[in-house]
């Protein structure tokens, strides 16, 4: 690694948890944060598996069937939209926290969150008090999201200047790939743990707490950040900087004052609420579209092969915005998912599943790509120093679309039955809206232009940093 790692070593007394303290030192590879940012990513892509609770939570006091007095699925439903709510909200308001404290104190405390917050939710169930679930899984469970979500991208841009988009594709991609894991160990452990008096739930939860808080500080106990002037072995900076890339600093107050950070936000915002809208109705979309050959278990497999397409996205998109650039990477979002929205619904009337397969795979792989490319977009355009805390101000985005994107399928569909539109034909005006976003979120990101110099760091503020 490079000598300038020399310059890393920790003098004095410091804490453990310090900035300072995971400072890298000589011949540390980088290499070794990638794994460690998966190690919290991994456990915090749960949130997308957290249905398979749903139904066993209904009969907490039945057991075999739900009780009068058991939960009703519109009870339990709030529980996730908080733990969504309070990721946006920590990921944005802990942002300035996180850049002055470091990520291991961040991913400390994100572990200690999320793996808190199913112990308390392991009370609730046992107790039988829904206040409990609410306030530990979306509560505590949620901050333990949002600050588990962007405290490893900061520091993979900065031991990756040659290959931002790759770096936080590779750790996106672990959220994307959480579910799967959990899914179906979720389920095991439930399995397990059932009897005649318990539905296995509450069980379930504390393994799954102990768990995630240890793996999550295992990431956080191996992750370490680049002395100031490191940069890799054998890579030079440009000499003079990309038209779309910054060599300045750009402070985090200071960049919600530029119109470039609004416009990635509507960039972002406009991207997930397409994809996210049909996402969560893409199991239903594929047995109306083809009743007559698709049962709910390919339905189910569908949604499956769509996770592996969001997940393998989120690398590959990311690591392909190195090279084409990030502005050009959501040109082809907002273009080719434009014109795979106004094909669905043709694909569908042609009685042609494989293309209709296809063009969701696709639609849901620039879903994901979308959330790991911004991080390295941001970068660019607002250099490395703040970073983090300008992603998390940002993943408000996130927050706004996860409302407006399953409200605008779910209402323009109950408006088309209402109005006598039946089965695959009732979802063609809502891809018709999708791809309309996304002609707005062209515009957007064509509009996205280099940040202002007076909006930069003084040199000597920058040399502090």
């Amino acid at each position: 690694m490079n000598s300038t790692l020399n310059q890393g070593a920790v003098h004095g007394p410091t804490s453990f948890f310090s900035k300072e303290a995971t400072i890298a030192r000589p011949g540390f590879s980088r290499w070794m944060v990638p794994p460690a940012a998966l190690a919290v990513h991994l456990c915090i892509g749960q949130a997308y598996a957290f249905s398979v609770f749903n139904a066993p939570l209904t009969k907490i006091i039945g057991i075999t069937k739900s009780a009068p007095d058991d939960w009703s699925l519109t009870t339990l439903g709030w529980i996730f939209s908080l733990a969504i709510v309070f990721l946006g909200l920590s990921a944005a308001f802990a942002g300035k926290w996180l850049e002055k404290v470091g990520p291991r104190r961040t991913m400390f405390t994100a572990a200690c969150c999320f793996g808190g917050g199913f112990l308390v939710s392991a009370l609730g169930v046992y107790l039988h008090q829904i206040w409990l679930l609410y306030l530990g899984y979306g509560v505590i469970g949620g901050i333990g999201l949002g600050l588990g979500y962007v405290s490893p991208v900061s520091t993979l841009i900065r031991w990756f200047p040659d290959r931002r988009g790759m770096a936080t594709g590779m750790a996106i991609m672990g959220f994307g790939g959480g579910a799967m894991i959990a899914a179906p160990g979720s389920v095991a452990l439930m399995n397990y743990f059932k009897s005649a008096t318990s539905a296995g739930v509450a069980e379930t939860f504390v393994v799954l707490g102990v768990l995630y808080f240890i793996s999550m500080t295992i990431g956080a106990l191996a992750i370490r950040i680049p002395p100031a002037d490191w940069k890799p072995a054998g890579w030079t900076p440009p000499a003079t900087a990309k038209k779309m890339i910054t060599k300045n600093h750009v402070h985090i107050d200071q960049a919600l004052k530029t119109p470039q950070f609004y416009l990635l936000w509507l960039v972002l915002f406009l991207n997930v609420t397409a994809g996210i809208g049909v996402l969560g109705q893409a199991s239903v979309m594929i047995q109306e579209s083809f009743k007559a050959s698709i049962t709910a278990g390919a339905a189910a497999g569908f949604v499956g092969l769509l996770s592996l397409f969001n997940m393998g996205g989120r690398f590959v998109w990311a690591s392909a915005s190195d090279w084409i650039g990030r502005k050009t990477t959501y040109f082809v979002f907002f273009t080719l998912g434009a014109v795979l929205y106004f094909l669905v619904p043709q694909f569908a009337g042609s009685g042609n599943i494989a293309l209709f397969v296809l063009a969701y795979g696709i639609i849901l792989s620039m879903y994901g790509g979308g959330f790991a490319t911004i991080p390295a977009y941001l970068a660019d355009m607002f250099g490395t120093a703040f970073v983090g805390g300008i992603h998390g101000r940002l993943l408000t985005a996130w927050a706004a679309a996860g409302v407006a994107g399953p409200v605008l399928v779910n209402y323009v569909r109950a408006f088309q039955v209402s109005h006598g539109v039946v089965g695959a034909e009732a979802y063609t005006m809502t891809l018709h809206i999708m791809a309309a976003l996304l002609v707005i979120g062209f515009v957007c990101n064509l509009l996205v232009s280099r940040v202002h110099e007076k909006h930069h760091m003084n040199t000597s503020a920058q040399t502090a940093i």
